[in-house]
Parts: C-alpha cells; structure tokens; sequence
C-alpha cells in the first residue's frame, strides 16, 4: 500500500521531492507535538476538575463545620443561661439557709432561756 501513496512522486525533481520531504517531516513533528499537547490538555483538564472537586469538597466541609459551631454557641448560650440560673437559685437558697439558721439559733436561745426560767 505504501507503493501507491509514493507512486504520485514519481518523476518529480528531486529538489522538490526534498521539499516533500521537509513537509512531511514538518507534518509529522506537528502530529507528534499536537498529540504531546493534547495529552497535557486532558492532564491539565483532569487535574483541574480533581480541584473542583476538592473546593466542592472543603466548601462543603466548611459549611457542615460553620453548622456544627453555629450549634455549639447556641449550645453555649444555654448553658451560660443554665449556670446563671443555678447559681441565682443557689444565692437564694444560701439566703433561705442563713434566714432559717439565724430563726434556729433563736429559737435555741429562747428554748435555753425557758429552760432557764423553768429551773428556777
């Protein structure tokens, strides 16, 4: 086959047949570097959606991450909320447990003081 696709060159002059020559070494180099760079184009295309995919990755990540601490203030909040609460109930309580310790210390004292008038 390859006979038939040289057979058209026959009887040219051989300066044009180095022409030819040159031609198809250039056609050949340019097939070789187009296929060099189409081959980097798809590298380049494949590592670039690897990328995207990366970023749709870490903006989900950062979005279920800004949730999560959104929750975890709120969360926060409640308990500082909690924590006033209790230690507001405890203040009150701490004042009902030194009302009613000064109402026994009375009532002692007034007990004594029967007793007192009840030996005489």
């Amino acid at each position: 086959m390859s006979w038939a696709v040289e057979e058209w060159k026959e009887g040219l002059s051989p300066r044009i047949l180095q022409k030819i020559h040159e031609l198809e070494s250039q056609v050949d180099k340019l097939k070789k570097e187009r296929q060099q760079r189409q081959y980097q184009l798809e590298t380049l295309e494949a590592a670039l959606q690897k990328q995207k995919q990366k970023v749709e990755s870490e903006k989900n990540e950062s979005a279920i991450l800004k949730r999560e601490n959104q929750s975890l203030m709120e969360l926060c909040d409640n308990l500082e909320k909690a924590k006033q609460k209790i230690s507001h109930d405890l203040q009150v309580k701490e004042s009902q447990v030194n009302i009613q310790s000064g109402q026994l210390n009375s009532c002692k004292k007034d007990i004594e003081r029967l007793e007192q008038e009840l030996k005489r």
